[in-house]
């Protein structure tokens, strides 16, 4: 395998970060994952508009976007694979031990591992932890993500694949890397950003296209909604069969499965929507 690190294509094996990079020590960075079909990238553009604005949050360079596009295509073209996730990482570089930046600048890395597509259908857990929607972080994809890592390996633990927060007023928020949408009386509805969750690239497109109502929604909206799904770049539109002890039979139901033919009728005739 092949990635790009600060300027060209490195072998992994010889691909070095500095143990003093800021997105090391201290989770000064962001980062997109874009989905890799056949070597094409989908809505790239979007995730690169959002790698920019991330940056902007946390106060780093704005990134190279030119390069970035550059990077992301020597990496497809060096490791071809039918399905991929491409992780396109940026940091604030070499810096003292601290959580002050260093004058170095900051770090690229694009990297490309393969991945299989998602089941129809998967199940999520609630967890006792919340979403800040007040945060210095919200709203931007850092990778500062262990609060995730916590919360995932609960969700594992009890056979799902995902795990959904609350915000600190008790509403409806995100998952660990999916957005949520719920269907009550046969509508479509999902937390607004306001809420504190990310604006995540296959939410938006999922809003648009499915005539979707952002919505404040408190936790209990997963006990009477009708039928649950996820978005998020690798599991496109997902369906929810099981939420904690709840069990969603049929999953995914009739306003899910007609999202999940919109959403690929729509992505499949333009890949950078």
């Amino acid at each position: 395998m092949k990635l790009w690190l600060d300027g060209g294509l490195r072998d992994i094996e010889s691909a070095r970060v500095s143990v003093l990079d800021h997105g090391l020590t201290v989770g000064d960075g962001v980062f997109e994952t874009v989905k890799a079909v056949d070597g094409r990238l989908f809505a790239l553009t979007r995730h690169l508009d959002r790698l920019a604005r991330s940056a902007h949050g946390l106060g780093l360079p704005e990134p190279d976007l030119d390069e970035v596009r550059r990077a992301c295509a020597a990496v497809l073209d060096a490791n071809p694979m039918p399905l991929g996730r491409l992780r396109i990482t940026y940091t604030g570089g070499i810096s003292p031990l601290g959580s002050d930046r260093g004058e170095h600048g900051p770090t690229l890395v694009v990297a490309l591992g393969e991945t299989s597509r998602r089941a129809d259908s998967t199940a999520v857990i609630t967890v006792p932890w919340t979403r800040n929607e007040r945060g210095a972080l919200t709203g931007l994809k850092t990778t500062s993500y262990a609060e995730n890592v916590v919360a995932l390996a609960r969700a594992h633990q009890q056979g799902a694949s995902e795990a959904l927060f609350a915000n600190t007023v008790g509403q409806l928020c995100e998952g660990t890397g999916s957005n949520v949408f719920v269907v009550l009386d046969g509508e479509i509805h999902t937390p607004p950003v306001a809420s504190g969750c990310l604006a995540g690239i296959t939410r938006a497109l999922a809003v648009e296209w499915t005539g979707t109502h952002e919505t404040d929604l408190p936790l209990d909206a997963l006990e009477r909604a009708d039928e649950i799904f996820l978005t998020s770049t690798l599991r496109d539109i997902q369906a929810v069969h099981r939420v904690d002890d709840r069990e969603l039979p049929g999953a995914p139901g009739p306003v899910t499965a007609k999202a999940m033919r919109i959403f690929d009728e729509r992505a499949g005739d333009d890949l950078d929507p």
